[in-house]
């Protein structure tokens, strides 16, 4: 190994060899030397034979280079270190050879003996420390197994033919060391000044090329290309998404401005006679269709559109920013008129501990008017669910994620939601003012719910489904279905994850004096006014508690169901006379008056046997509980609730729609995880149908209102499926993509009339969309209805067929299994080891004649040698 370079060192030999041209850039204990070829075949150190660059080391005997100094004198290559070599204090001086020509010689001697033990000894390089729990393991080398693989780097690999030839150049000894220039000469001044080795073609031999392994790579050419239009100036383009607001003195300024009067003037004329037209004649109505040649009219299928069509979009970026939607409704009888819930996202919506930053709205949307809400309904909590009252459309009950239930009167606002409608009376034009009105900013109305349950008696968890019992019935405080003599919905049910269902009444429990009092201190003439909140259920304001409460219990184990979702079965009332019939229906055309009802005696009311108590309920783990909500009492006389009937892990996970279909009662639909199944009430063994496993998660469904085959399922990914149970089973009929662009929440179908069915659909991007049903999916094929309920008759029998088989089969498997033990030889109990043979032929004479006989019987009897036939 050479010692590093030193700039600064100077060789204490120099002064001897500075004629000789070394280098002054050695270390102090080395020399370069030249030496030449007879002195390298004297001592053996020829280069590349005897040192080499893997071994460069030789030690020369010091005697040896004295007596060549001797001999040869100024001759000899050692004669600049002669001083040095006769006081050198050892025998053998150490001779390095130098290939890389690192000091400008090719070889250099040591003149110091820690030099050469330096040389010879390199240090060795520091080793990390190896802990005592720390084992170092060499790795022993496996065992080679060729798979051929030696046998093409030997057909690869390029082997010499050819043997080399040898070249010798040498040169005058005077001339070594001597200075040469270099100049720029002519070729063709000097003779054999150049030699031109010229490739020719030799005939002897021609190689001819069989086979050869290249690589191509193939880079795609760019080129620009254009379509259509070709932009010969290019310039910049803006979009304006903000408006521009005037100031109040420029709005002045304009409308005193000269130019518009007369602007206005002159087009005023051109406007009436457009606006006369457009009464006289809907130049927008489809002439082919008012014909009857659609695809209802004839067996003609003409070009109608199958897919779910944008109608209407509602946007409203004040109230719906970071807000999702949590339940949507369509207003029972204004058309065009729709609320939503808002809610925080994620876990804003449920976290009850959490801080209201924002007001909970409920947002009445118009066709009218898509981009501002026409009414909001303020709580002070989020509401997670709500839903109108069907005796009295302005009455709307909604659950809070808190547990709290929250009721609202919008009775005074119905002629400013029926005035936003596109049917509603036209503002003439006044050409006096150039149809020009200051119209100041209309706010939205907002309304305070006038009623919000106990905290106390309330649920303890959020409200997940609130639904209004029907105005048939009513229940007493346990459960027990009675008569409504009102026929009017005065009861509520609402579900929690806080495991319980939970029963209210809106009317007044007793007569409390403070608050009798308080009502006739006001005036009964008084009407409320959009400002004011009604007193409808003052008398439940705070102090509401439920009726009565059904917990879920499990039924295998411990603990109890998490509900989400429920489904009850809406009576129908039976009732032989027509005349009271008759007058119920006119009373329901009059609005009640909730704060004027009391709560009947339970005893003065009779009991309907024939309302179905029990109802569909849908888990966060992804179950089907079907329970009674009628109480029992146990041994000790406390009113309990009884365990669920059935319960059915069907879903992957949590239940999202338990959905009844409003053609057949004892129908049910459910959607949860991945996949959906169908019900039918009655049949305890499982669902009719069970859906194969989606790509996507469902999240929402609900059954069309006019086809009794057709239902609508929402899907994570912004998509709808449209499934028809007389077309396909397997899969859906048709899939609508990206009818949203984040997961859809809500899904609701409103008919508002017999030739138009849209579809509401909500996301958690707070965004409403609704969608106009094609009439191959609103207007129903001949017979179905009788077609579905034969399709669900046969599938029920189906069912039947199948559980029959399996109960076979598991009977034969026991038998098989009874048998197979039968069979089997029982082994005898030794009672002693010292029985003696007379004991043991009184003991077990008979068994194997038994045993062979039994096996005869079965024709499992195998004849031997020592057998005689019998």
């Amino acid at each position: 190994m050479p010692p590093k370079r030193r700039k600064s060192a100077r060789s204490s030999a120099g002064s001897e060899g500075r004629g000789k041209g070394t280098d002054k850039g050695h270390p102090e204990d080395i020399f370069p030397l030249v030496l030449t070829s007879t002195t390298q075949e004297l001592f053996g150190c020829i280069a590349d034979q005897d040192v080499t660059g893997e071994s460069p080391y030789k030690l020369l005997q010091k005697d040896d280079i004295i007596q060549d100094i001797k001999r040869r004198a100024t001759v000899s290559d050692f004669s600049p270190v002669k001083k040095i070599v006769l006081g050198y204090p050892e025998d053998e001086v150490l001779l390095v050879y130098d290939r890389d020509f690192t000091y400008n010689r090719a070889f250099y001697l040591v003149l110091t003996p820690e030099a050469k033990d330096r040389i010879l000894n390199p240090p060795e390089p520091e080793t990390p420390e190896v802990f005592e729990n720390e084992v170092s393991k060499t790795p022993r080398p496996k065992h080679w197994i060729s798979l051929g693989s030696e046998q093409e780097i030997e057909e690869e690999s390029v082997k010499e033919t050819v043997k080399k030839l040898c070249y010798k150049f040498s040169r005058v000894r005077r001339k070594f060391g001597s200075p040469v220039c270099f100049s720029d000469r002519n070729t063709a001044d000097a003779k054999d000044g150049f030699l031109e080795c010229v490739s020719y073609q030799d005939s002897r031999f021609s190689i001819k090329q069989m086979q050869r392994d290249c690589g191509v790579q193939a880079v795609p050419r760019l080129r620009s290309s254009s379509a259509q239009t070709q932009w010969k100036f290019q310039r910049n383009i803006f979009t304006q998404y903000v408006p521009r607001e005037l100031s109040d003195k420029e709005k002045e300024n304009i409308l005193q401005s000269e130019s518009l009067k007369n602007f206005c003037n002159s087009v005023t004329p051109r406007v009436l006679h457009a606006l006369q037209q457009q009464e006289i004649m809907n130049v927008f109505s489809d002439d082919w269709k008012d014909l009857g040649t659609g695809a209802e009219g004839s067996d003609w299928p003409g070009k109608v559109s199958q897919d779910l069509m944008l109608f209407q979009a509602f946007t409203d970026h004040k109230y719906t920013k970071d807000r999702k939607i949590s339940s949507i409704h369509w207003h029972p009888t204004i058309n065009g008129v729709i609320a939503v819930a808002l809610t925080g996202k994620g876990e804003q919506s449920i976290d009850s501990t959490t801080a209201v930053t924002r007001p909970s709205l409920i947002l009445f949307y118009s066709f009218s008017d898509p981009s501002n809400p026409q009414l909001l309904l303020e709580c002070p909590v989020d509401i997670s669910a709500f839903e109108f009252c069907p005796s009295d459309p302005n009455i709307i009950v909604g659950g809070c994620v808190k547990g709290q239930v929250v009721l609202w009167d919008i009775s005074a606002h119905v002629t400013h939601i029926q005035g936003a409608q596109p049917s509603a009376t036209k503002v003439p034009v006044n050409t006096d003012t150039f149809g020009i009105v200051d119209h100041k900013e209309t706010k939205t109305p907002v309304v305070q719910h006038c009623a919000m349950s106990s905290s106390e008696g309330c649920h303890k968890g959020p409200i997940t489904d609130v639904q209004w019992l029907p105005p048939t019935f009513e229940v007493t405080r346990t459960g027990l279905p009675v008569e409504n003599k009102n026929k009017i919905t005065v009861q509520v049910v609402t579900c929690s994850l806080d495991c319980t269902l939970m029963f209210w009444d809106v009317r007044v429990q007793r007569l409390n004096p403070s608050l009798s009092g308080r009502k006739q201190s006001m005036d009964p003439k008084t009407k409320p006014t959009p400002n004011t909140v009604p007193d409808t259920f003052r008398h439940l304001d705070r102090t509401w508690k439920p009726l009565f409460r059904v917990s879920l219990p499990k039924i295998d184990t411990s603990g109890e169901y998490i509900p989400l979702k429920f489904s009850l079965e809406h009576y129908i009332c039976n009732d032989n006379n027509t005349d009271e019939a008759a007058e119920n229906e006119n009373d329901l055309e009059v609005t009640p008056d909730y704060s004027q009802l009391r709560m009947s005696s339970a005893k003065t009311l009779r009991t309907l046997k024939d309302v179905n108590t029990k109802l569909y309920i849908g888990t966060v783990n992804g179950e089907i509980v079907y329970t009674d909500w009628k109480l029992e009492k146990d041994d000790f006389g406390r009113l309990l609730s009884a365990k669920p009937l059935h319960c059915f892990s069907i879903h992957p996970r949590s239940v999202n729609s338990v959905q009844r279909s409003p053609f057949f009662k004892d129908i049910i639909l459910t959607t949860g995880g991945c996949n959906f199944a169908i019900w039918k009430e009655g049949v305890m063994d499982g669902p009719m149908l069970l859906s194969s496993r989606s790509e996507q998660d469902y999240t929402t469904a609900c059954w069309s209102l006019s086809r009794p085959a057709v239902f609508f399922i929402g899907k994570r990914d912004g998509s709808i499926e449209v499934w028809n149970l007389l077309e396909k089973t397997s899969e859906p009929t048709q899939v609508q993509e990206h009818v949203t662009n984040s997961m859809i929440t809500c899904i609701k179908v409103c008919s508002t009339s017999s030739k138009q069915h849209l579809l509401a659909v909500s996301d958690d991007q707070g965004q409403v969309r609704v969608l106009e049903i094609p009439k191959t999916l609103y207007i129903p094929a001949k017979s179905e209805s009788l077609n579905v309920k034969k399709y669900f008759e046969l599938e029920e029998d189906n069912m039947k067929v199948v559980l029959k088989e399996e109960e076979l089969c598991g009977k034969q498997k026991k038998e098989a299994e009874g048998l197979k033990k039968r069979t089997e030889p029982d082994k005898p109990t030794v009672k002693s080891l010292d029985l003696s043979k007379e004991e043991y032929m009184t003991e077990y004479g008979d068994f194997p004649s038994l045993n062979e006989h039994n096996l005869k019987n079965i024709g499992l009897w195998v004849a031997t040698a020592d057998t005689p036939d019998t």
